[in-house]
């Protein structure tokens, strides 16, 4: 399919390769392009619509909100800022929360919490383990913590202080800080996400606990796509039953406001003093405001339970279509958040997929992401299993693509 002209964007920065559709507007688990067709939406515009799109319980919040007050700076204080923040923090059981405006952000924030613990300790060149697969964004600092090559590719020289060893090898990460006065942290995401969907096992997740305690090190979780009820817990580190020192969110945390945040637990709490660090429009009262009321339906809703069940069901239903196919490697992740592995590079399969009225993902080359709103129900589920299975089956059969 080619762009339609009015699609092309001349005056927009060439940086992303976008499918040939713009939407108007959405309702639920789906939405409708400038010529009216309706898709299903197996994405949630990468893991942030949480409540789906025009939700009856946000909308008229957010309306509220837009007509008070937008923003007004960090100067003042923002009283649904301390509102979201002590939710957050009941909910994982940590301390305080810096408020931000995107994943890179928190991200950001909480390599300078690590160095700066460092720097009150007298490491003069702190160093911060990092892993194989890693993602956690595009600036200097977060593109020096992720190992894709590709979107660190002419940026260099990159900053130093990391230390990378492979996911789920506590013999690797030992043997790696072993004897090293200067290591500070260990950064990891629960579930990888651009990196592959590649979760973390949770046996792994207690040693590294243990093994941070043990050395005085900040564990820090990067819960940025995978946290948000998204895998049938708050958190998905929950599922390991321990609590990090940082850990940095955004995506789901506001259904689809621009947020970010970093949650601290006492290790961690009290590193940032004032002028340490800031931003412009951190915890402005629209975001604030987004993030209270989606936690809220949230809760009253049911959301973190129920995307455990459906997820549990979509996998089942996925495995039962596809896992005997020679092609797909793994079907793995947790909740709505789940990966299909393919035998080789299927990136074609987002825009078969938009044609076939269903928007998902592949990351990593070759693995099928759907990560849907949390709304999603087991009929829609099905219906996703219905468009995608006889996609990946064709590709997969299709000799001339191998």
């Amino acid at each position: 399919m080619n762009h339609a002209p009015e699609l092309q964007q001349p005056h927009v920065m060439n940086t992303y390769g976008r499918l040939p559709v713009a939407f108007t507007h959405g309702k639920g688990c789906r939405l409708w392009d400038v010529h009216g067709r309706s898709y299903l939406d197996g994405l949630a515009g990468i893991a942030v619509n949480t409540l789906g799109h025009a939700h009856p319980g946000l909308v008229p919040a957010l309306q509220d909100q837009v007509a008070r007050l937008i923003h007004c700076s960090n100067y003042y204080y923002v009283p649904n800022a301390e509102k979201l923040a002590a939710r957050l923090c009941e909910l994982s059981g940590m301390e305080n929360v810096f408020f931000c405006n995107s994943g890179l952000e928190a991200n950001e924030a909480a390599l300078k919490l690590a160095r700066k613990y460092g720097h009150d300790r007298g490491i003069a060149e702190p160093q911060i383990v990092v892993y194989e697969h890693a993602f956690h964004g595009r600036s200097i600092a977060t593109l020096s913590a992720t190992a894709n090559p590709q979107v660190r590719e002419g940026f260099g020289p990159l900053l130093g202080g990391f230390i990378r060893v492979p996911a789920n090898d506590l013999a690797a990460l030992e043997q790696a800080t072993r004897d090293n006065p200067d290591v500070v942290a260990v950064f990891l995401e629960t579930i990888q996400g651009e990196g592959g969907v590649n979760p973390m096992r949770a046996r792994y997740l207690q040693q590294v606990r243990a093994l941070c305690d043990a050395n005085h090190w900040l564990m820090m979780v990067d819960e940025v796509q995978c946290g948000m009820g998204r895998t049938g817990k708050w958190f998905a580190h929950q599922w390991a039953d321990i609590v990090p020192d940082v850990m940095p969110l955004a995506k789901g945390l506001a259904a689809g406001v621009p947020v970010g945040a970093v949650v601290a637990g006492p290790r961690a709490a009290r590193i940032f003093g004032r002028g340490n660090h800031g931003t412009t429009f951190g915890g402005n009262p629209l975001a604030m405001r987004a993030g209270v009321e989606t936690l809220r339906i949230m809760q009253e809703d049911g959301l973190v339970a129920h995307a455990g069940r459906v997820g549990a069901h979509l996998k089942q239903a996925l495995q039962a279509a596809l896992g005997e196919h020679p092609g797909v490697r793994e079907i793995r992740g947790q909740g709505l958040m789940l990966g299909l592995e393919l035998a080789r590079p299927c990136g074609v399969l987002m825009e078969r997929a938009l044609d076939a009225g269903l928007l998902i993902s592949v990351t990593a080359g070759n693995v099928v992401r759907l990560v849907p709103p949390l709304i999603l129900d087991t009929s829609e589920a099905d219906e996703m299993v219905s468009i995608l299975a006889p996609l990946v089956r064709a590709f997969l059969d299709d000799k001339e693509q191998a």
